[in-house]
């Protein structure tokens, strides 16, 4: 055997050995993958009641936050009535107030001045009745017979 052909011989063991090793390599990845796939499948197995779970809860929420939106306007509507009417019966009040505290007043002040006056006349009326009353049973003014 010459060196040529020595060369050659190692090349070619050392090849088959190398790939040897590869298929071996191969081989392992190959494994990998088969548990791989196992393991995905598994999570899918397990995420898909999850996912419809979760999918089931959005829906949901988002019908509350619509529900809520809904009675959120619908408040806001009402209060904004609210304001209205109460704005409106504090202009009212105002009005009246002033249309009818003038005239309340002024009645006020007729019924005080005239009843002050009544009280006057009767008391002018009593004194004058016990003078004619003193004056007809014959004492005098002091209280003493004539």
């Amino acid at each position: 055997m010459t060196a040529g052909e020595l060369a050659v011989v190692v090349a070619t063991v050392l090849c088959a050995i190398g790939f040897a090793a590869l298929i071996v390599v191969l081989l392992r990845v190959l494994d990998t993958l088969k548990s791989l796939r196992g393991e995905v499948e598994s999570l899918r197995a397990e995420t898909r009641p999850l996912l419809a779970e979760l999918q089931f809860s959005t829906d949901q929420a988002r019908a509350t936050m619509a529900e809520a939106r809904h009675d959120l306007d619908r408040f806001d509507r009402v209060l904004g009535s609210a304001e209205a009417i109460s704005d409106a019966v504090s202009g009212g009040g105002r009005v009246a107030r002033a249309a009818l505290s003038v005239p309340v007043i002024k009645v006020a002040g007729i019924a005080t001045g005239t009843s002050r006056a009544w009280r006057r006349l009767r008391r002018t009326d009593q004194k004058a009745i016990k003078k004619a009353d003193r004056g007809s049973t014959g004492h005098s003014v002091t209280g003493t017979p004539k």
